[in-house]
């Protein structure tokens, strides 16, 4: 059976096949991929995936409690850091996001509260052909809404939509996919 049809290089293929779509549960994972969905806006999955353990080293492997205190002095680093996508609203985005994070978990873990958007259980789509998996739902929107909220940024509902895709939260490979089975039955 085929993959999905965007898996298609060595990046990709086994993103595809051992992590997109398994559900996320742990907090600074979740909080990677909320800031690596973001980083993406305007560019590849590719390029992010590229850049990946570029990220981890740059911004202290995504430790919110690290991250909330970096200053103009980091930014400045950041900005030279070639490993990433070195665009300032992103990356003061991810400082503004690290704080929100932490606010955020005086309340609740943020694995709790992020997976309250699909019921606390994966979405099971049934999705035939790519044409027909969404951009947005009205659960990425609601996500969307909250998180802005709250003080995030670079969460508008298409990249909530696909930190969703990414995370579990929706399984959105297609039915042919032979990973659709398998994380149905988690």
């Amino acid at each position: 059976m085929p993959s999905c049809p965007w898996a298609t290089n060595e990046l990709t293929v086994p993103y595809h096949d051992e992590e997109w779509g398994v559900p996320v549960h742990d907090d600074q994972v979740l909080f990677e991929f909320l800031i690596l969905e973001g980083a993406q806006a305007g560019l590849s999955w590719t390029t992010i995936l590229k850049k990946r353990a570029n990220y981890r080293k740059a911004f202290d492997n995504f430790r919110p409690e690290k991250i909330a205190r970096y200053g103009p002095r980091d930014v400045k680093r950041l900005l030279a850091d070639a490993g990433i996508v070195r665009n300032r609203l992103k990356i003061e985005a991810t400082i503004q996001n690290a704080k929100a994070v932490l606010a955020l978990q005086k309340e609740t873990p943020l694995d709790a509260h992020l997976w309250s958007f699909v019921g606390g259980q994966p979405k099971q789509n049934r999705w035939r052909t790519m044409t027909q998996v969404p951009a947005k739902t009205a659960e990425s929107d609601a996500m969307s809404r909250d998180l802005l909220g709250r003080g995030f940024k670079f969460v508008g509902s298409t990249i909530c939509y696909a930190f969703m895709q990414a995370t579990g939260m929706v399984n959105d490979h297609l039915v042919s996919c032979p990973r659709h089975a398998d994380l149905s039955r988690r």
